[in-house]
């Protein structure tokens, strides 16, 4: 249970930043589909509702409660994702969704967390200086696990999203040149291999469409194209709310998913570019800072992690809606449209805010 005494470490102003994002979201989301039959903007208020509920319920329960049964999450998930390989519904071309009557739900976006959990318990007492081979392998192996299942569904972006946590817990646990080395070959061979026998063709194209963005300007370099243009249409103060031409006229493609921030550009130009950038600015601040203050190394690791996936769904969608990252379909973090992704996030900044709460020994 809660102490009265333990308000008054909740960090109030990491929560008001995410929630800003999140409206900020939902203006966009409402800018962008208010001319189509389906109510996104309602959808995404209700699971903002629900993240919201979510978030100060995960704080009655002590993080150290959640690491400690954190194998049996993981586990019950990766049957989970096996069972979607095998048998789950396709939709939008990938198995990677569960259907309710009323909502669908993405357990690889739940995944983050629960490798997020289960790493800080094989760390929690960790005493080494450098990270021995076989601890190695076998946080290779609970990484590898799930990145594998949620590959083969296919869904290349989600899988991406879990390696930095592990590379984060990695690099806390400390690595040597050695294994560093031995990484740099894996990453090679694993790439050299996806290439020739594992990536679909228009998973290849979108990588090439980095390098070449006028190689096909009419498919995979269509949406860089038009990106582009609404970021770049913005100007300094933009073309004001719900007058982009790129998004109202629908030549941008995902504009509420994954090229939410071309919306932003576009019609809040530059200002409101800077405004949402400080943000995040802010919010991984506190994130990091979080684990700086954690009084235990289980509490680091989940802050740390935390923050790591923040920064890299938050990179790779800006560098992707300018033309520098290869499509992937990453969202972005809190105002993409997306009721898994946006639990997914509100649930992680959850734990964040448990650990900095529960820094004291009297709480």
């Amino acid at each position: 249970m809660i102490d009265r005494i333990i308000w008054r470490e909740i960090d109030w102003v990491l929560l008001v930043v995410a929630c800003l994002l999140a409206f900020i979201g939902l203006a966009m989301i409402y800018s962008c589909t208010r001319l189509l039959p389906e109510n996104y903007a309602l959808r995404q208020l209700v699971w903002l509702v629900i993240c919201l509920l979510a978030l100060f319920l995960l704080l009655y329960i002590d993080y150290h409660f959640l690491v400690e049964y954190s194998y049996y999450f993981y586990g019950l998930l990766l049957v989970v994702l096996a069972g979607l390989v095998f048998m789950g519904e396709r939709i939008a071309g990938t198995r990677s969704w569960i259907r309710f009557s009323f909502f669908q739900i993405q357990p690889s976006e739940i995944m983050k967390l629960a490798l997020i959990l289960v790493l800080a318990r094989y760390f929690a007492d960790y005493r080494r200086d450098k990270i021995t081979t076989v601890d190695f392998l076998i946080v290779s192996w609970l990484a590898v696990l799930p990145i594998g299942l949620i590959a083969w569904q296919p869904d290349l972006g989600t899988a991406l999203g879990l390696f930095p946590i592990y590379l984060g817990a990695v690099f806390l646990a400390g690595i040597n040149r050695k294994l560093v080395v031995v990484l740099v070959l894996v990453g090679l061979a694993i790439g050299l291999l996806g290439w020739n026998f594992f990536l679909l063709d228009y998973q290849k194209e979108r990588l090439l469409t980095v390098v070449f963005p006028e190689r096909d300007p009419l498919g995979s370099g269509y949406q860089i194209q038009q990106s582009k243009i609404a970021i770049g249409s913005g100007g300094f103060s933009g073309k004001g709310f719900g007058q982009g031409s790129q998004s109202q006229l629908r030549f941008l493609p995902a504009r509420h998913t994954d090229f939410i921030f071309s919306v932003l550009g576009e019609e809040f130009g530059f200002i409101g570019v800077v405004i949402v950038l400080g943000l995040y600015a802010l919010l991984l601040l506190r994130i990091f800072q979080s684990s700086l203050k954690a009084k235990d190394r289980m509490g680091v690791y989940i802050a740390f992690l935390v923050g790591v996936v923040f920064a890299f769904q938050f990179f790779i969608n800006i560098l992707m809606t300018v033309g520098l990252a290869p499509v992937t379909g990453i969202p972005l973090p809190l105002i993409s449209y997306g009721g898994s992704s946006l639990l997914t996030h509100f649930l992680a900044l959850s734990l964040v805010i448990n650990v900095r709460m529960r820094r004291f020994t009297y709480i």
